[in-house]
């Protein structure tokens, strides 16, 4: 394994796009901080994030992961970008030559994207720490490591989204296209949930149920948008009479969604390349 991560590894490496992109990715990522310095005023109402209680634990973990995986796209691009350059170059085609396998090449790609995902939520963690320790309300040993389950989600998150990139990356074999695709996916899903859930059933939880099972919506619903947990939210809610009762919890259920969707992504990308004329 370490002899296939560290082929990969280098790869992205010496590739000048690559190596700028993931560079770029964790520079933007550690910009979470500087949300605790925004500072705004909204007529009467003076607006300050970090008095708003987004770095207080275990608020934190939520609110940082969420933040963290709208960024994703970064590591989505050197992901895809990893695929279509195998064909471009024609390094698939020697490492098959040199001896690797077609199922130890599909391994080195998984790996590496899970690297890439460890490698990030130890990021996230440790910069929640220390943004948490240095604004947060409450630094009770017990308050502080609560929650910490959205740091799995986030983990899991990452995968899912990453096989499913890799995947399209195999199947498409152009980055540009692939990329195209992805946000085409995504679109889609979203157009076609509301037009089923608001104009044919009537907004029925069924469709919610129905599409919590689809690619996008398993890996989104992960991790759900924390800002209406915020009190201050919530007492502009209550004061107009309405209450979202929307669930913020990380579900077993989701998780095993997406690993399942994973393994096939995985299992779907050798499929191709074991059939595929190369």
């Amino acid at each position: 394994m370490k002899r296939l991560l560290a082929i990969e590894l280098q790869k992205i490496w010496k590739n000048r796009a690559s190596r700028i992109l993931t560079i770029s990715y964790f520079v933007i990522l550690s910009l979470i901080a500087l949300i605790a310095s925004v500072k705004f005023e909204l007529g009467k109402f003076k607006i300050h994030f970090a008095e708003m209680g987004i770095f207080n634990f275990p608020f934190i973990w939520h609110f940082n992961t969420w933040v963290a995986s709208m960024l994703k796209l970064f590591l989505a691009i050197i992901i895809v970008s990893m695929m279509a350059n195998e064909y471009s170059y024609g390094t698939l085609k020697q490492n098959l030559i040199d001896g690797m396998s077609k199922k130890e090449f599909v391994l080195s790609k998984f790996l590496t994207l899970v690297l890439l995902s460890l490698i990030s939520t130890f990021f996230v963690f440790v910069m929640s720490l220390v943004l948490g320790y240095s604004f947060s309300s409450y630094n009770e040993i017990g308050i502080v490591f609560s929650g910490l389950e959205y740091l799995l989600a986030y983990f899991i998150n990452l995968v899912g989204f990453f096989s499913f990139c890799l995947f399209l990356g195999v199947l498409i074999k152009r980055s540009a296209f692939a990329l195209g695709f992805l946000v085409m996916c995504f679109f889609g899903e979203i157009i076609s949930f509301l037009y089923f859930k608001y104009n044919v059933f009537n907004k029925s939880e069924m469709v919610d149920t129905v599409y919590s099972f689809f690619p996008m919506t398993s890996i989104s619903n992960l991790l759900v948008e924390p800002f209406t947990r915020l009190s201050v939210i919530q007492s502009i809610q209550n004061a107009v009479g309405e209450n979202s009762g929307k669930d913020y919890s990380v579900h077993f259920s989701s998780i095993i969604i997406v690993l399942t969707w994973t393994a096939i992504f995985i299992f779907l990308s050798y499929i191709i390349i074991k059939k595929r004329d190369l």
